[in-house]
């Protein structure tokens, strides 16, 4: 493949994950449709294909670009407060993951939305964004709980991920089961005080 081609290719690549993901901002993941995409970037509906195995993948590319700049809006909530101990670093960042939430419902839900078949491997640069935002909740993790295996750490990383963000969809959403909206961050803090005490204090 020549360069101007790559280029080319790269060029309608691009223009293709910018209209889905502005159709994402502004109606959601169910708005996104083939033919629309194609009338947007300004190409063949087929050409969608040569560059794409299918529609789920460039929804992917959407959420790749959605963990990373959720991944820049906590580290820079973290950097905005002075330092501070490990239960206190989670807060923030589970704090900062609301505020990302709220602001960015449309594209966050798409974040867990997405529907796959077994048959289809997540991509590695997709695995890697999820796993430098687990990263930053194993840091201070690690801190409180110094007894825990790498492996537990992991763990528990992901059960404090799910319950936090169990909560944020309940209350954004405000379902029977969740909980006001001015609410969320202490029933946040709640949890995350409660993660954080050895076993033996919960």
């Amino acid at each position: 493949m020549s360069d101007k081609i790559a280029k080319r290719r790269a060029d309608l690549r691009t223009r293709i994950i910018d209209a889905a993901e502005a159709t994402i901002l502004a109606d959601g993941i169910s708005a996104v449709k083939a033919r629309d995409l194609a009338k947007t970037a300004g190409c063949a509906l087929g050409a969608i294909y040569n560059v794409f195995d299918d529609m789920t993948h460039i929804v992917l590319e959407v959420n790749g670009r959605t963990f990373k700049r959720l991944g820049v809006f906590i580290a820079d909530a973290l950097a905005a407060q002075a330092p501070q101990p490990p239960r206190d670093a989670l807060i923030t960042m589970a704090k900062a993951y609301l505020q990302f939430a709220a602001d960015n419902k449309r594209a966050w839900r798409t974040l867990f939305d997405l529907e796959m078949s077994t048959e289809q491997d997540v991509p590695e640069w997709y695995m890697t964004e999820l796993g430098q935002l687990f990263a930053l909740i194993a840091a201070p993790l690690r801190a409180l709980r110094p007894e825990l295996s790498r492996e537990e750490i992991a763990v528990l990383t992901r059960a404090l991920f799910s319950s936090v963000h169990g909560i944020v969809l309940l209350g954004l959403e405000q379902r029977i089961s969740g909980v006001p909206l001015p609410e969320i961050e202490h029933m946040i803090e709640v949890v995350l005080i409660s993660f954080s005490e050895p076993p033996s204090k919960i």
